[in-house]
């Protein structure tokens, strides 16, 4: 079949965060080039033919990223972001989340359908300082490219800004029978897209750098390197890219504008390939693609731009001919049934700064403001009611689910968002309709994934619940225990708190 190559970026260009008035631009950094940073894969505790335990630590550490001092940083089991975690699908999953850092924090899966709240680790989920708490899951959903960020409302960004962020990949059996590279750290290569500024002796100063429109920095890191290369020794690589960051949009393409095929999205493989040689990710999307260096011979080098900075280098050495090629057909995406008798749920994301909201009102911790059977399939329409000359893209995230793009503005999805998704970028204006169905009972966010917008009140909650079952009771955390923990921690009284946020509800008289 004859391939069709996309050459753009599909989202509205004036709402491309290049136009914001507090866009900060990529700089390259000085530093020397260094060999892009690939995370280990943390090794399990224990495992048998039907169980798989794990120990996942967030601690503190220091990591040389520039040269002179290190850089005081958060991470899993690492000094900086973490180790991947790999959880095959079926077996069941057992996990030690312990917490090793000055003041509480949460695990937020993100992209794993688990109960909510406590397992999917969002705000109501905190392990304090020295503490472990025990969860366990069995996963049942398509194979990918998943993560687990910090998410303790209001301090999610910042927790995210020190380094808790890493990458969980979902393995089943189809995925691993597919002609895919799946040598890790070979031709399977994680890509963490982060952006950081960097003050004095080489340290981060989250309040210093805040902006409640998203917090951005001059430097790309790219799994923790700045200036990053990787030496290419396969003819093909999978690269498996995760906006990690903030604010940033990342908008990428290869010297010679290379062509790529797209095979997975945020939840799942797509349908098919899409190939493109340009590519935009809003915040928390992910996007696994497979590049072919069959053009190229030893010495040769191929870059990647976030528009027109170089974020990272490919230097090639000599490979053995791959002559594989991607299936036509890589997943049957069965679309759920929704009655025609189900009132579509409309969703507005509002603000820009300060005033971000969803549905007219800021997140409070203990309302909840949604409710879904288990089961059903429901229409989701997220409408953006930003100006579509001067606003912003919002990329809305769902916990503890996956949906399908139906629309948008009543046309066609892009061409790569045919899988199924947990992140989808709104442009200003438009609305985009989602088919929605939890398959767990529990309590779960929603949100735009601009962290500092979640943090300043654009996220709401969702109880889901089994039919002709009570509804559930959670214990659900409040914004004064939660504060005064933080003080505590800090050593401060709770009325010299700052934490990302506080102002967005502060300039409206609300309280979380």
């Amino acid at each position: 079949m004859s391939e069709e190559i996309y050459h753009d970026y599909f989202f509205d260009e004036p709402a491309f965060n290049t136009h914001d008035g507090g866009y900060v631009p990529l700089e390259i950094a000085d530093a020397p080039e260094k060999p892009l940073a690939i995370p280990a894969r943390l090794k399990p505790d224990k495992e048998t033919d039907t169980d798989i335990w794990y120990t996942v630590t967030a601690q503190a550490g220091e990591t040389p990223i520039l040269p002179g001092k290190k850089t005081k940083t958060w991470g899993y089991n690492a000094s900086i972001l973490g180790q991947t975690i790999v959880y095959p699908v079926g077996k069941h999953i057992h996990v030690a989340l312990e917490n090793h850092l000055p003041e509480l924090t949460t695990f937020h899966w993100h992209g794993l359908i688990v109960s909510g709240p406590y397992v999917d680790g969002g705000c109501h989920a905190p392990v304090y300082p020295g503490e472990t708490k025990h969860i366990d899951f069995t996963l049942d959903q398509p194979a990918a490219t998943t993560w687990l960020h910090a998410h303790p409302c209001p301090s999610t960004a910042e927790q995210v800004w020190h380094g808790l962020a890493t990458m969980v990949l979902v393995t089943d059996d189809h995925i691993n029978s597919l002609p895919l590279p799946h040598h890790y750290g070979v031709d399977d290569i994680p890509l963490v897209l982060q952006d950081r500024r960097f003050h004095e002796d080489n340290q981060l100063d989250y309040h210093a750098d805040y902006d409640p429109d998203g917090v951005q920095g001059p430097t790309a890191l790219i799994n923790g390197t700045v200036n990053p290369v990787f030496d290419v020794t396969t003819q093909k690589l999978r690269l498996r890219i995760l906006d990690g960051a903030n604010r940033r949009e990342w908008r990428l393409h290869f010297s010679d504008d290379l062509k790529f095929a797209q095979i997975a999205g945020d939840s799942s493989l797509l349908p098919e390939p899409v190939y493109m040689d340009h590519l935009m990710l809003t915040c928390a999307e992910r996007a696994e693609i497979v590049v072919d260096f069959a053009g190229y011979h030893e010495g040769q080098t191929v870059t990647l731009f976030s528009d027109d900075v170089p974020i990272l280098k490919f230097r090639i050495h000599q490979f053995a001919a791959d002559n594989t090629t991607l299936p036509d057909h890589l997943l049957t995406i069965n679309k759920p049934e929704v009655d025609p008798k189900t009132p579509v749920r409309k969703i507005e994301m509002s603000g820009m700064d300060e005033a971000v909201m969803l549905d007219g009102k800021k997140f409070s911790m203990q309302r909840i403001d949604a409710t879904q059977p288990v089961g059903q399939s429901q229409y989701w329409d997220i409408t953006n009611t930003n100006e579509k000359d001067s606003g912003m893209v919002h990329p809305f995230h769902v916990h503890g689910t996956e949906f399908l793009v139906i629309s948008r503005n009543g046309h066609a999805p892009y061409p790569n968002e045919h899988g199924f998704k947990d992140t989808v970028g709104v442009n200003p204006g438009e609305t985009v309709r989602l088919l929605v169905r939890f398959d767990l009972p529990g309590v779960y966010m929603y949100h735009c994934h601009i962290i500092e917008h979640e943090d300043g009140g654009m996220m709401a909650q969702i109880q889901t619940y089994e039919p002709g079952k009570p509804m559930p009771k959670y214990k659900l955390m409040d914004m004064d225990t939660l504060m005064n923990a933080f003080a505590k921690e800090r050593g401060i009284e709770p009325k010299d708190l700052w934490m990302a946020g506080m102002d967005s509800y502060s300039k409206y008289g609300m309280k979380m």
